[in-house]
């Protein structure tokens, strides 16, 4: 079970909101979820509808009652939210939890003792933390193996945040636990220059110890709270629902990627005879790289001269093989864009006498077809995301207000197109796709912009 510890001492930042709407894209994605809630203040409960008054038992009493050698265990007090989301609520007890634990040995592992009874229960448990650095907070550390601390995309959030993390550090240590800790940004208004700013700053800070998911501002995720239901409920198709989606795939993807590792390391011990197997292979192949470099020899059939099947790339999805592959044989590109494909055959018969002994890059053919072009007095976008429901392009031609340049899809193709005509400059634009700002992963010139990323750059003539 991984265990993730939602912690912040600054109060407002979205810690419930953030653990109860990433418990329950969790549990839609179809993980075993256990949410507990160690704030006094009791709101996972009030957020998912569970009245208060029916309460009798909460986490305080699975944590108290081991210092009195009445242990409960922690299934007797959660309440079911869905078919694979439990909560384990707080109550107000929680306030006087660390005077009472005074001079009680082990008093910080309370929370970890109860945990490991029900361990092999759930994939995930998610703790919501109180905002403070109490002894709650200490048992939260010593239970966790991930900690996500939610920063607003304000201010003062921002100054606190180095001091939150260096605490953080100093708390790990006392309670001798290694945990993998990451900055989630939270409450972003994308309208305002200073939110806008500051997530630029995050990002150039903290890199990889960031979330790339955004959770951005978002009234529904309020409304949802007030009417006692995670955002997937309330709203399945509201932004809120999609970032904590997206939030929830990253955790899973991370503990994935995390147990590759794992057994990649475990594997340590066999690389030198994994690589002289690799060196036999090598040399068993060099006669057929000969033959087929040598425009005397003859040809033999080779399976990847044909069109490659979309199944059979491992670098696209089906959609964008089945792209490729009408490209790589010669199929006409999008009808906006006929001297595109003019050149291309130009190209292709100017190659044609010449013996091919090595094929370009993928990344440089795909570039030759999509990406962005001049024609006459018209700038060209094309771009290729078959998953995108909407693709649209902000820029300093449209004061990077992407609602007003949206991409047109191209049949089922996957591919997205625009034109639009533009004075003679320098441009620099982002693709928002599905709500999230990019590069143009097709256009090569960039430069970096004030908030850590890269703008793509296009220079019309």
């Amino acid at each position: 079970m991984k265990t993730i510890a939602i912690v912040n001492q600054k109060g407002g930042c979205g810690k419930t909101t953030v653990s109860i709407n990433l418990s329950s894209a969790l549990a839609e994605a179809g993980q075993k979820v256990l949410l507990v809630d160690i704030d006094p203040q009791s709101h996972c409960a009030v957020g998912l509808a569970v009245p208060e008054e029916q309460i009798e038992q909460s986490i305080y009493d699975v944590l108290i009652s081991r210092s009195r050698n009445e242990p409960i265990k922690l299934t007797e007090i959660l309440w079911q939210i869905s078919n694979r989301l439990e909560l384990a609520p707080a109550s107000l007890d929680l306030s006087a939890f660390e005077q009472q634990m005074v001079g009680i040995a082990e008093r910080e592992s309370c929370l970890k003792e109860a945990l490991n009874e029900v361990k092999n229960d759930y994939d995930y448990a998610i703790i919501d933390c109180p905002p403070a650095v109490s002894l709650l907070t200490f048992n939260a550390l010593r239970a966790a193996t991930d900690v996500i601390v939610p920063v607003e995309t304000g201010y003062f959030a921002l100054h606190g945040l180095s001091k939150q993390l260096e605490t953080l550090s100093i708390l790990c240590k006392r309670c001798s636990q290694q945990v993998d800790v990451k900055v989630l940004a939270s409450m972003y208004d994308i309208r305002t220059k200073m939110a806008r700013e500051i997530l630029g700053e995050l990002r150039s800070h903290f890199g990889d110890k960031m979330f790339e998911t955004i959770v951005s501002f978002n009234t529904k995720i309020k409304e949802a709270a007030s009417f006692g239901q995670p955002i997937s409920e309330y709203d399945s198709a509201s932004k809120g629902r999609r970032d904590f989606s997206s939030l929830a795939d990253e955790v899973v993807g991370s503990q994935a990627e995390q147990q590759r590792h794992e057994f990649v390391n475990s594997l340590a011990d066999q690389l030198e005879s994994i690589s002289a197997t690799a060196d036999e292979l090598l040399e068993a192949a060099k006669p057929s790289i000969v033959a087929i470099e040598t425009p005397e020899a003859e040809t033999p059939k080779i399976e990847q001269l044909e069109p490659v099947p979309a199944e059979a790339s491992a670098d696209f999805t089906p959609a964008e093989a089945v792209a490729f592959n009408e490209f790589e044989a010669g199929a006409e590109v999008p009808e906006i864009q006929p001297e595109i494909a003019e050149e291309h055959e130009e190209h292709q018969e100017a190659d044609e006498p010449q013996p091919q002994t090595t094929e370009r890059p993928v990344d440089a053919k795909l570039a030759d077809y999509y990406g962005v072009s001049q024609m006459n007095d018209a700038a060209v976008f094309v771009t290729l995301y078959p998953r995108a429901q909407t693709v649209q392009i902000a820029g300093d031609f449209n004061n990077w207000q992407p609602e007003e340049c949206p991409m047109q899809k191209v049949g089922d193709s996957g591919v997205w197109q625009t034109e639009m005509k533009l004075a003679a400059g320098r441009y620099r634009y982002r693709l928002v796709v599905d709500g999230q700002w990019q590069q143009d992963p097709y256009n090569e010139l960039t430069e970096l912009n004030p908030f850590g990323g890269l703008n793509s750059v296009l220079e019309v003539q």
